[in-house]
C-alpha cells in the first residue's frame, strides 16, 4: 500500500479444498507469466488462516510431493484485502466461487474475473469476466485456460498439480460418483500426452484419498472446520461441514453435543449442517447428514427445505439420532454433492 503496488489476487473460496487451492495458485502462475507488461503482482492467497492449513491434509500431501513449501505460500490473515482495496489497488479474480460470502461485500467492486463450475446463483455484469462451465472440476477449467495460451507456459509442477486435482474431484474419472464430465477426462488425458511421466491415475488417486479421509486424532472442531462453508442472512449463520467419517460414528463420538454447541458459539453459527461421505471399492458415495440447532424452528426450517428440495430431490429417510437438537438422514441421492446442497439452504434463509 505504502508503494501503491497493484495486486491482482486470485483466490479460491473459504473451505479451500485442494480444487480452490491448485486453481488459485495454477491461474496466478499463468496470469503472471501472460500477462503483458504486468503493473501488477499477482498473487495466489489460500482463502483460511495458516493455521487451519494442517486440516487440508489432501492439500498438504500434494504440494509437498510436488517440492512446493508452505512457507512460500499466502494465507488470508496474512494480506489486508479490505486495505488494498481500499487504496483502489486490489484486482481480484475469483476461482471455484462466484458469490463472496457476506463478510467479504465490500470486495465485490474488486473482481474482474470468475472462474467457477458450479450452477450461477446471481448474474454478475461487466466489467467482470465471467467463465461458468459445470465440469466436475475448477481445475479443469484452469487447465483449459492455461493449454488455449502461449506453448511452453506449463511445467511439470503445474501439471502434476492440476492432473492429481481434477482426479480428486472426479473421484478418479468414475461415471458412479456422478461428478465427470467429458471434459474433464479431455484435460486429464491431455495433461497425461503432455507429460508421460505423471504417475498413474490409480496411485494418484488412491494416495490423495487417503490423504483426504485420514482424520486420525483429530477433535470434533477440527474434523467440522477441515472442510466448512457457511451460509446467512441477517439474522442467522449457518455452518455447512463435509465430515470424512460415517454420520452414525460420528454422532457417537464422545462429548458430541458439547463440542457441537462450543463450536457454534465460539464462531457465532445459529445452526449447522454435516454431510459425511464414504466410498465402496468401485468409488460408490454413501452420503448422510445431520442438521443441528438449538432453536428448534431454525432446525424445522432447515430439515424442511432438506427434505422437501426438488432441484435437485436428495430422497431424505430419517435416520434415529441420539440427540433431540440432531436430525439424521440418509441421502438416497448420493451424487447431490454439497455444491447442490448449498443454494437449497441460501433459499431456505
Amino acid at each position: 500500500i505504502r508503494q501503491h503496488q497493484e495486486i491482482h489476487v486470485v483466490m479460491g473460496n473459504e473451505a479451500c479444498d485442494l480444487d480452490s487451492t491448485v486453481s488459485a495458485l495454477a491461474l496466478a502462475y499463468f496470469l503472471a507469466q501472460t500477462s503483458p507488461a504486468p503493473k501488477a503482482a499477482f498473487v495466489p492467497v489460500l482463502n483460511i488462516p495458516r493455521a487451519d492449513f494442517a486440516l487440508r491434509t489432501e492439500t498438504t500431501f500434494l504440494l509437498r510431493d510436488q517440492g512446493i513449501p508452505a512457507a512460500s505460500l499466502i494465507f488470508r490473515d496474512e494480506i489486508d484485502l479490505g486495505g488494498l482495496h481500499h487504496a483502489g489497488l486490489l484486482s481480484l479474480t475469483l476461482v471455484d466461487h462466484h458469490v463472496l460470502p457476506g463478510a467479504d461485500a465490500a470486495l465485490e467492486e474488486a473482481v474482474v474475473e470468475v472462474l467457477d463450475h458450479r450452477p450461477l446463483e446471481r448474474d454478475r455484469g461487466p466489467p467482470a469476466q465471467v467463465t461458468v462451465e459445470l465440469v466436475g472440476s475448477c481445475a479443469t477449467l484452469v487447465t483449459e485456460r492455461i493449454l488455449q495460451g502461449p506453448p511452453g507456459i506449463l511445467d511439470r509442477t503445474t501439471a502434476a498439480l492440476l492432473h492429481g486435482t481434477i482426479l480428486l474431484d472426479c473421484i478418479n474419472l468414475s461415471p458412479a460418483a456422478g461428478k465427470v464430465t467429458p471434459r474433464d477426462v479431455a484435460c486429464v488425458a491431455l495433461l497425461e500426452e503432455r507429460f508421460p511421466e505423471l504417475p498413474a491415475r490409480d496411485a494418484v488417486f488412491g494416495a490423495l484419498q487417503t490423504a483426504k479421509f485420514d482424520i486420525t486424532g483429530l477433535t470434533t472442531e477440527q474434523m467440522l472446520r477441515k472442510d466448512l462453508k457457511v451460509v446467512s442472512n441477517d439474522e442467522v449463520v449457518v455452518a455447512i461441514s463435509g465430515v470424512f467419517e460415517d454420520l452414525e460414528k460420528f454422532l457417537l463420538r464422545p462429548g458430541l453435543l458439547q463440542d457441537l454447541e462450543a463450536f457454534c458459539q465460539g464462531r457465532g453459527y445459529t445452526g449447522l449442517v454435516a454431510m459425511t461421505v464414504s466410498f465402496n471399492e468401485h468409488y460408490e458415495p454413501t452420503r448422510k447428514l445431520a442438521v443441528y440447532s438449538q432453536q428448534e424452528p431454525l432446525r424445522g426450517t432447515l430439515c424442511r427445505a432438506l427434505e422437501e428440495a426438488t432441484t435437485p430431490s436428495l430422497l431424505l429417510q430419517l435416520l434415529p439420532s441420539p440427540w433431540p437438537s440432531v436430525a439424521a438422514y440418509a441421502q438416497g441421492n448420493a451424487v447431490a454433492t454439497r455444491k447442490k446442497v448449498l443454494p437449497i439452504l441460501r433459499a431456505a434463509l
